[in-house]
């Protein structure tokens, strides 16, 4: 969602609109029509600055946007007539204060830790156990369809990252499966049983 923001991390002091590309182009394209870029042909001469874009956000400030404007009713309606030439709606919007100061960043990292705890240590346990006999059992039998080439490449797909080591030249089948924790076995189960 676009909308007004204040993030002293990002952009210091401002009060910034962080204006969602493919939104605001979508009513560049329905409205104006004129096939140029939102941006550097319509809210630039229109006296907005972009204060800075990526990963498909723009952030302006500029007159009637987020300059002189009441911080208890915002609105784009300054953008919105620059961009698709016609009145602004006058729809208000919230501004959204993000507190990055060190004590909030923190606060937030411990509370992800906590909520996620479980998670990193179940996925961190299964990188440890070994493959169960029934993971074994049934990769035996899929070892018996598949010819040694596909298997070679599906294990040490599975096993890339995980620090089981790949198959070697002269390793025996079973060799390598015993070497396999869980998350891997799964992997190459899942890599052996597809097309």
């Amino acid at each position: 969602m676009s909308g007004f923001t204040r993030d002293t991390k990002r952009y210091g002091d401002k009060l910034v609109y962080e204006a969602l590309g493919t939104k605001w182009r979508r009513y560049h394209d329905t409205h104006c029509g004129c096939g140029l870029n939102w941006v550097t042909e319509h809210a630039e001469p229109a006296g907005f600055t972009v204060v800075r874009a990526g990963s498909g956000w723009v952030a302006l400030v500029g007159p009637g946007l987020t300059e002189g404007v009441d911080e208890r009713a915002l609105t784009a309606n300054a953008l919105w007539e620059a961009v698709t030439g016609k009145p602004g709606q006058g729809w208000v919007e919230t501004l959204h204060v993000i507190d990055r100061s060190e004590a909030a960043e923190k606060t937030r990292k411990a509370e992800n830790d906590a909520a996620y705890a479980d998670r990193r240590e179940r996925a961190a346990q299964s990188k440890k156990d070994p493959a169960t006999p029934a993971q074994l059992k049934y990769l035996n039998t899929l070892v018996a369809r598949t010819g040694r080439e596909r298997f070679d490449a599906a294990y040490n797909k599975a096993v890339k990252g995980t620090g089981v080591a790949p198959r070697g030249a002269e390793e025996k089948t079973q060799a390598a499966l015993g070497r396999l924790t869980k998350a891997a076995a799964r992997k190459l189960i899942t890599a052996l049983v597809g097309p």
